[in-house]
């Protein structure tokens, strides 16, 4: 298995990956200097999504470099894009971790002057879901019990996640609250730079619920350190997510699908972006990164090249539909 990999790589990059350099075909080997960026601080979402590559590439032996993960926090994600953008537009060593709440930001003009068409979209590499979780000592038990506490008073509870108002953790809480028929203006909420950050806060007391995503909490979660009151998926997950209930089963029509992939700058050549896109192919059809995938929390998706185009443009319609009905933008009709 893992020769026959190998070799449609091999292959591919001798039919595609080539650049000319004064007439003469060089075969593109890949990234000499791989990197991919976590836009935040270490924990949370983008460093799951970088390290599920690193580790991907290294068990399949499709990068001869392993690949680094580094950070850049700032406007959850603003600041790396941008950094992408103008700084690194052609650095075909650098991937970029994104996330759907990336997209959400984007949809609000939350990066500047940049939207989705100033970078290539290389690969979504798994399925993540919304989540809202309490510390084990909580009051709070279930969704309706906290729904409850919030319907006497709204700031009774102070939510807390990576991202500030009209990010994709707030708009977790505040579709939550709509569905309640609770003013989500007047709940309590405190941002964060990164899920890492978030959850370090809502261990020590600072905030009463964290809103944040599946694959965040598996290792809190083992070590019995909080409670997920609802996923936000359309029924519940495979193990070991299995016993959470989802807000759905709980009576709130909430579903918050998050998929999390990686982007490279606008002036990466053709062949950089092509090994990227071919060697993310050969390495999520392969049944070990099904296990690994798994291992961080994730959930089987996989899009990549053009098809994820497509997908980036749908989803960012409706990112900007329901930045409009919130009041976070403009109406969009």
């Amino acid at each position: 298995m893992f020769n026959r990999i190998l070799s449609t790589v091999i292959i591919f990059a001798i039919l595609a990956g080539c650049d000319t350099k004064d007439g003469v075909n060089v075969v593109n080997t890949g990234p000499s200097r791989p990197e991919c960026i976590a836009p935040t601080k270490p924990g949370g979402g983008f460093d799951l999504t970088c390290k599920l590559a690193q580790k991907g590439f290294i068990e399949s032996g499709l990068l001869s470099k392993p690949m680094r993960v580094t950070y850049k926090p700032g406007g959850i994600g603003a600041v790396a894009y941008n950094t992408i953008v103008t700084k690194r537009a052609k650095d075909g060593n650098l991937i970029v971790a994104f996330s759907g709440g990336s997209l959400l930001n984007l949809a609000q003009g939350k990066f500047g002057r940049y939207n989705e068409d100033n970078v290539r979209w290389v690969a979504a590499e798994g399925m993540d879901y919304g989540m809202l979780a309490v510390r084990t000592d909580s009051p709070y038990n279930n969704l309706g019990e906290l729904i409850d506490a919030l319907l006497v008073e709204p700031t009774v509870v102070v939510f807390g996640a990576g991202g500030t108002v009209g990010s994709q953790d707030w708009m977790k809480t505040a579709l939550i609250a709509r569905e309640a028929g609770i003013d989500y203006r007047a709940m309590r909420y405190v941002p964060f730079e990164g899920g890492g950050e978030a959850q370090t806060a809502l261990l020590g007391g600072h905030i009463q619920v964290y809103s944040g995503d599946i694959s965040e909490v598996q290792g809190m979660l083992e070590g019995e350190k909080l409670r997920v009151l609802a996923v936000m998926a359309d029924k519940r997950l495979s193990a070991p997510f299995s016993q959470i209930p989802t807000a759905k089963e709980q009576g709130y029509n909430i579903s918050w699908p998050i998929m999390r992939g990686f982007y490279v700058g606008p002036e990466v050549s053709d062949a950089d972006y092509q090994w990227w896109v071919e060697s993310f192919d050969t390495m999520m059809a392969d049944p070990r990164f099904d296990e690994l995938r798994q291992q961080f929390g994730m959930f089987p998706y996989a899009k990549t090249g053009s098809e994820l185009d497509a997908e980036i443009n749908v989803r960012m319609a409706r990112y900007r539909r329901l930045a409009a009905e919130f009041g976070l933008i403009q109406d969009v009709n």
